[in-house]
């Protein structure tokens, strides 16, 4: 097909026909027909699992790869993860839900966050999953409903490091949080953890999120692994897994360059002896989110209203920061920046002019777009905002105001 050209870089993976952006090889004008109306999230299911092959290919074959369901749970992309992933991590017992109903055994999935309730736990425990345990409290509380089930609860201790993650869009560990055990406090904690019916499968270190840069996640990656050998020191038992975490990000907003994965790659595969040396019996894990799905998704929404305000051109659109918050820059965002945006069945319109493309909610804060220079857009035309695979739909307010939740297609 001559007239299919790929989109820029920063929207790598699609493909253009005609006028018409693509996803999973369906102009988006069409998939809108098909899914019935906007808006609508899509997510292509080949670029998830080519960027799983990819991950594959630079990183070290005996570093386990997971998925951390919370970047996008929706259950059709979930199932299809199931197949290429070697396990999931869950942050609710709404995810561990999803993750159940897939092929993935409850072996290899593990369960975080700070405030699991009993019910959640009794559900982990049940299912045979890890669970990540996040203070002392957390383990008795874990001792105690095991013994009320009658099941021997399989658990990790998640540490919270004195270091982060430099550059990191969210850090996760250093100073004091709400995350995991402080890394001074677990040698206590594993003493105990000998005087309970709990069988301990090893530590969950995560320091960061969403960097871009190769040499700070090598850094990170070799303090995780050292304190995770110096760790091992107090255990009763072999460390059979350490989870460093993840922390690969995806370039957002415009200057920002995509990591260098193959950088990420040798860089592992330097520690790989170090590893060995210290903790012999493990296996190392790797989870991401974000890196898996982001660039995948696309949200689409279609222009009900042009108009134009003391010389400023709106579009107005049926969908909004309820439906995707992170692209109205309410998500996290010191300075608003804007997110990849295009029309999407005028991908080679020469016509261009800079509008802001806003939502039909009743606050200034429903802003999708701000001057940004697009194709020139008409009422009924689409309206694309790429990287929104990850933390879009779950993430956003989707009650404010009372308007539909959109539609989620895996394509």
């Amino acid at each position: 097909m001559s007239n299919v050209r790929p989109v820029h870089a920063a929207q790598h993976g699609f493909a253009i026909r005609g006028e018409c952006l693509c996803a999973g090889n369906i102009e988006i004008t069409r998939l809108a027909q098909r899914v019935g109306r906007t808006p609508f999230y899509a997510y292509d299911r080949q670029q998830i699992s080519d960027r799983v092959a990819l991950l594959h290919h630079h990183l070290p074959r005996d570093i386990q790869l997971h998925y951390a369901v919370k970047a996008n749970p929706m259950p059709a992309v979930v199932q299809h993860l199931a197949g290429l992933v070697d396990g999931f991590d869950v942050a609710s017992g709404g995810e561990l839900k999803v993750a159940l109903d897939t092929t993935m055994s409850p072996q290899r999935m593990s369960f975080a966050g700070p405030g699991k309730t009993d019910v959640e736990l009794s559900s982990a425990i049940a299912a045979g999953c890890t669970i990540n345990m996040e203070s002392e409290r957390e383990m008795e509380r874990i001792a105690a409903l095991g013994d009320r089930l009658g099941i021997r609860p399989t658990t990790a201790i998640r540490v919270n490091p004195e270091f982060e993650l430099k550059g990191s869009g969210m850090r996760m560990g250093g100073g004091a949080k709400q995350f995991g055990v402080d890394a001074e406090r677990v040698p206590a904690m594993l003493a105990r953890l000998r005087q309970l019916d709990i069988d301990f499968e090893g530590f969950h270190i995560f320091s960061g999120s969403q960097s871009l840069r190769a040499d700070a996640l090598r850094e990170a990656q070799e303090q995780t692994l050292l304190l995770g050998a110096q760790l091992a020191q107090d255990a009763a038992v072999p460390v059979r897994t350490l989870n460093i975490g993840g922390g690969f990000g995806v370039p957002y907003f415009p200057g920002e360059q995509p990591l260098d994965l193959a950088a990420v790659g040798e860089g592992l595969h330097a520690l790989m002896p170090l590893a060995r040396e210290h903790l012999p019996q493990t296996q190392l894990v790797i989870e991401l989110g974000r890196y898996l799905v982001a660039e995948a998704g696309l949200y689409v929404c279609r222009v009900i209203d042009r108009k134009i305000s003391r010389g400023q051109v709106f579009l107005v659109t049926d969908g909004g920061l309820h439906h995707h918050l992170a692209a109205s820059g309410n998500f996290g965002q010191v300075i608003r920046k804007n997110y990849p945006v295009a029309i999407g069945n005028r991908m080679q319109d020469g016509e261009r002019e800079r509008v802001s493309i806003v939502g039909p909610l009743c606050t200034p804060l429903d802003l999708l777009a701000d001057q940004m220079e697009l194709a020139k857009a008409m009422p009924g035309d689409l309206v694309v905002i790429f990287q929104s695979g990850a933390y879009g739909l779950t993430a956003s307010p989707t009650a404010f105001l009372s308007h539909p939740a959109p539609v989620e297609v895996l394509v």
